[in-house]
């Protein structure tokens, strides 16, 4: 038995946890869990957004299924999404966005892997300010993170028969930094000749992906670019409530949903727990239970493909727990 630890975050980050955890129990997951409330709400009542046992926790189980998480506006603290990638060197962040017959969008033909470089870019937040009317902020790219999340990728497609990866840059204007991306791509790519390779400027790529999103495979990019590439995705196949993540280092993996706490919506029980649940799945994969993963996934399928009890944003009515229910009923 696997015990795992669980940050439930705020805003309708506890109600999907509930969700997720009601499923992976109803599915007899071998797993274990240990529970945190982090974010806003943790910070008002104890003082830190993280208490250290949840942080303690991580660093035992090292596999986080993380719900949303509100960071304070205005008072100085970075992301926390940010800060545990970086403080525990998860640097590729894995998005997969595939279409599903059952959630209706102009788009189905999709399926989509971003491969995004997740420790340094403009994500570091280093910024100065030169003067009151000029701030600058700088823009990290190292070669050995570009080589890693880039291999990974290659190593991705390799191992789960996909056929193409495509590099996204804007090396035409950031000849350095992007440049230094794209080059050690290119080398890399001259390894895995099994595997079709290109490479494509960042601009083009957004109007490319709502042109022709079936060209597409595995993108592996830099940081800022997979953020925004990554979310134009979860668009084309339905909302950010469709898209699951994973954040994956050496020696430790995050799972979690891409989209946000919701705070509008806190509390009314609608929110949908797809993307957190998909995340699970990926999560169970990770810990190589890939028959549960595989049962929790056929589930979901049937119950958007059956279309009756679904929740507001996908169309339906359903409270928050009634779809969870009908996941349940058709494990």
């Amino acid at each position: 038995m696997k015990t795992i630890t669980v940050f439930k975050g705020d805003g309708i980050g506890p109600e999907i946890t509930d969700a997720v955890l009601s499923v992976l129990k109803a599915a007899h997951a071998p797993l274990e869990y240990d529970i945190y409330n982090v974010g806003e709400a943790e910070y008002e009542k104890n003082g830190a957004l993280i208490p250290d046992a949840g942080f303690d926790s991580f660093e035992r189980t090292k596999v986080l299924l993380k719900s949303p998480i509100t960071t304070p506006i205005g008072k100085g603290f970075r992301s926390l999404n940010v800060t545990l990638r970086n403080k525990y060197n998860l640097y590729a962040n894995i998005r997969p966005a595939k279409s599903n017959t059952a959630v209706h969008t102009p788009f189905s033909n999709v399926d989509i892997i971003t491969f995004r470089e997740n420790t340094e870019d403009l994500y570091v937040g280093v910024e100065e300010q030169i003067d009151e009317n000029t701030v600058h902020a700088i823009k990290i790219i190292t070669r050995t993170a570009s080589e890693r999340i880039i291999r990974d990728a290659f190593e991705y497609a390799r191992q789960h028969g996909r056929h193409k990866v495509t590099c996204v840059h804007k090396a035409n204007i950031l000849k350095l930094s992007d440049g230094l991306f794209l080059s050690v791509f290119n080398r890399i790519a001259e390894e895995y000749s099994d595997i079709e390779s290109d490479d494509k400027i960042v601009d083009n790529v957004c109007m490319q992906l709502v042109m022709r999103p079936e060209t597409f495979d595995i993108i592996v990019t830099p940081n800022l670019y997979g953020d925004i590439i990554s979310d134009l995705t979860s668009g084309l196949i339905g909302g950010l409530g469709l898209l699951p993540s994973m954040n994956v280092g050496t020696d430790y993996a995050m799972f979690e949903a891409v989209h946000g706490s919701a705070p509008d919506i806190a509390g009314k029980h609608i929110a949908n727990p797809t993307a957190l649940l998909w995340s699970a799945c990926m999560m169970l994969e990770y810990l190589k239970e890939d028959t549960v993963a595989a049962k929790i996934r056929q589930a979901v399928d049937k119950v958007l493909q059956d279309g009756h009890i679904l929740t507001p944003d996908l169309g339906g009515t359903a409270k928050t727990e009634e779809y969870t229910q009908a996941i349940i009923d058709n494990l």
